[in-house]
């Protein structure tokens, strides 16, 4: 008998018999992974423009959405989001250098305030086994976002890429093993 328990539907016993599109996404995945990480600084690039790209099209649907509606209660701050979007998005593409820094900035102050975060989470709960874990991860948190701070403007040209880099790996990896798992479930 297999491990993998059989679903009615659209479940597995559906999509088992396609296991192979999904070890062929994953081998894909972990190319295109591999490929990031041969030239982070040209992913990087390529993420920064692609984030431009979304912030503009979310403004302008944003805008679309404002004279749509046009409540007047939300109606000047759906056009003055949707126009910093757009601005936000057109400077990023514009300028990609600049725009991978600034995302990195913010990433990094996503991670020093989340890893200061959680050190306080993990001292007020001392009474909890192994809270410690908590605080070390936080501490890793702070670290890392300090590191990435002093090296700044350069860490700005490799993070973005070798995050989706190794998010690559680690999809195509994911996909495979669920690919061979339905591959064992369809014998």
């Amino acid at each position: 008998m297999s491990d993998i328990p059989v679903r009615h539907g659209l479940g597995y016993s559906t999509i088992s018999g396609r296991w192979g599109w999904f070890v062929a996404f994953g081998v894909l995945s972990i190319l295109a992974g591999f490929f990031a990480l041969g030239d982070v600084v040209a992913f990087t690039l390529i993420s920064t423009i692609f984030i431009g790209a979304a912030l503009l099209v979310t403004g302008v649907f944003q805008l679309v959405h404002a004279f749509a509606t046009k409540t007047w209660s939300q109606f000047g701050i759906n056009v003055v989001l949707g126009l910093l979007y757009v601005a936000g998005g057109l400077l990023i593409m514009e300028e990609p250098v600049e725009g991978s820094v600034t995302i990195t900035l913010f990433l990094l102050i996503a991670l020093v305030v989340g890893g200061v975060l959680r050190i306080v989470v993990a001292i007020n709960h001392r009474e909890l086994h192994l809270w410690w874990l908590m605080a070390v991860g936080g501490l890793f948190s702070v670290a890392i976002g300090v590191m990435l701070f002093l090296a700044l403007p350069w860490s700005g040209l490799w993070v973005l890429g070798t995050l989706v880099g190794v998010e690559l790996l680690i999809q195509g990896v994911t996909w495979v093993q669920f690919g061979l798992g339905l591959r064992r479930h369809h014998r």
